[in-house]
């Protein structure tokens, strides 16, 4: 797996959120892209995942690209696909990234299971400024999934976790993460219509998690016939 980019931004900060509970992760990044003056200068490369475009509004929409706002220098990774099996080689080449760049800091947007509403809580690791912004702090904790391998790989990433349930309906949850965000980098977004535009983003990334399910599905399918 490789990111390849068309420009190399100087010391940007980068913000990566992996499918996982709730969809908290891709949610805020669909998000910012959309509020922030992004531009695509980026995609990944693979042939670890089953090949996957999606048509949004008659446009493609990559699976798994990479978004740049000069104005912040902000970088935001974006991913859709599942990487079930495929997170060593994903977070070793965010790591690669962020060396390469000079990354000033490597945030990993994701969740953990909700015991109140979505959102109520959002807890931190591996930055203590997150806590002044209204996080709390991770004391105790098992992170698995890319997030996990990607604190291995990099272990200065710093992590912000959302309370969410299963289902998506997240908005909340990512709405949290925004607000978190926007203080900590002062990007001056407001997360009050990711609230409103709550079903846009969901059935979008409903519909798009669903294809790439069933891909990867049909692979499992094909291979297990080749081995029958």
């Amino acid at each position: 797996m490789r990111l390849d980019l068309t420009s190399t931004p100087v010391a940007p900060t980068i913000i990566v959120g992996f499918p996982s509970l709730g969809l908290v992760g891709p949610i805020t990044i669909e998000f910012l892209t959309e509020h922030l003056k992004t531009e695509r200068i980026g995609t990944f490369s693979y042939d670890e995942l089953p090949p996957t475009m999606a048509i949004h509004k008659g446009k493609l929409v990559h699976p798994m690209s990479a978004h740049y706002s000069k104005e912040k220098n902000l970088l935001l990774l974006y991913t859709i696909l599942n990487p079930t099996g495929n997170e060593w080689s994903l977070a070793r080449e965010i790591a690669r990234v962020a060396k390469e760049l000079n990354a000033k800091e490597v945030i990993a947007i994701d969740a953990a299971n909700a015991v109140g509403e979505d959102g109520e809580n959002v807890f931190s690791f591996g930055n203590p400024a997150l806590l002044a912004h209204g996080t709390q702090k991770m004391d105790e904790s098992v992170i698995g999934g890319t997030t996990g391998a990607l604190l291995i790989t990099h272990p200065t990433t710093t992590c912000i976790f959302a309370s969410a349930h299963q289902e998506l309906q997240d908005a909340k949850a990512a709405a949290s993460v925004v607000q978190i965000l926007d203080k900590h980098l002062g990007l001056g977004v407001d997360y009050h219509p990711l609230l409103e535009q709550a079903s846009h983003f969901e059935e979008k990334l409903k519909g798009l998690i669903a294809q790439g399910k069933k891909l990867n599905q049909a692979k499992e399918d094909r291979d297990l016939s080749y081995l029958g």
